[in-house]
């Protein structure tokens, strides 16, 4: 048994998948045209880190309540954790390509940790070895 896939509700295709793959070094796995439970057109896409069984299934924001979770579907708390061999390096990277950091990297018992914001707004943790 292994998780497959997390939902990550977007405001739109595009631009999260260039979030994902251009500033954090994900891979597009699938783009796929799809329809809806009620046949209106969606995509299904996937990005996930490179050599990574678990993707992230980036869903468009489709009505009012999904809209109202974009960025927030953690209440505020970091919902997902990046785990990287070279902290310093993966963060470097990440700062030149903008990505927005909540936290400086600091030093825990359990290795290098800082809290970024993915495109949409939720929380994550970038971790690596101490």
């Amino acid at each position: 048994m292994r998780l497959h896939l997390a939902a990550l509700v977007v405001d739109d295709y595009d631009p999260a998948i260039r979030f994902f793959v251009d500033a954090l070094g994900f891979e597009l796995v699938e783009d796929t045209p799809s329809l809806t439970n009620d046949g209106r057109p969606k995509r299904w896409v996937v990005v996930r880190p490179p050599g990574a069984e678990t993707g992230i299934l980036l869903a468009r924001a489709d009505g009012a309540r999904q809209q109202a979770v974009v960025g927030d579907q953690f209440a505020g708390r970091v919902g997902f954790f990046l785990q990287v061999d070279d902290f310093d390096a993966a963060y470097e990277r990440m700062v030149a390509a903008g990505v927005e950091f909540a936290t400086e990297p600091r030093t825990e018992d359990y290795g290098r940790v800082a809290v970024f914001l993915d495109i949409a707004g939720n929380r994550w943790d970038l971790l690596g070895p101490a």
